[in-house]
């Protein structure tokens, strides 16, 4: 197997289980839900609907394809230039969410002391790094014929 095949597969495989667990929060779970908001002094700074975060998981899965695009494992004939440039634009935007705003998500955050904070810079930021750093490693690499 090409590396780059491994890496998209890696890749699809974690995109599709977060947007599982988004399916899971939209549908009322409350698995692994007690820190994945911001907070601001004592309230959540935002309060996603269920439709929301149906939308947030569709577009992780619409990542997964994106990626397994890009390598070819699926969809061979897709134009290359496409996948490559959603690949860019997806790795992008999760290198950006890794950066953060500079007040309450991402390694410039300056909101700290919640529960949210303290897993944003141990466990989400370092997550959409490697995703993003990923993605745009696949971006750059040759796809197969």
């Amino acid at each position: 197997m090409k590396t780059s095949t491994g890496v998209a597969l890696g890749l699809a495989a974690a995109f599709g289980l977060l947007s599982a667990l988004h399916v899971t929060w939209a549908l009322g779970g409350k698995l692994a839900s007690g820190s994945v908001i911001p907070v601001v002094d004592g309230t959540p700074a935002l309060r996603p609907s269920a439709g929301t975060t149906l939308a947030v998981a569709g577009l992780l899965a619409a990542a997964a394809l994106v990626v397994l695009v890009r390598a070819g494992v699926l969809l061979p004939s897709f134009p290359p230039r496409l996948a490559t440039f959603a690949t860019i634009v997806l790795g992008a935007i999760l290198v950006l969410r890794a950066v953060g705003d500079f007040r309450l998500v991402g390694f410039g955050k300056t909101v700290r002391g919640t529960a949210f904070a303290y897993w944003d810079s141990v466990l989400y930021s370092p997550i959409a790094l490697v995703l993003g750093l990923s993605a745009l490693w696949l971006a750059s690499t040759a796809r197969p014929k």
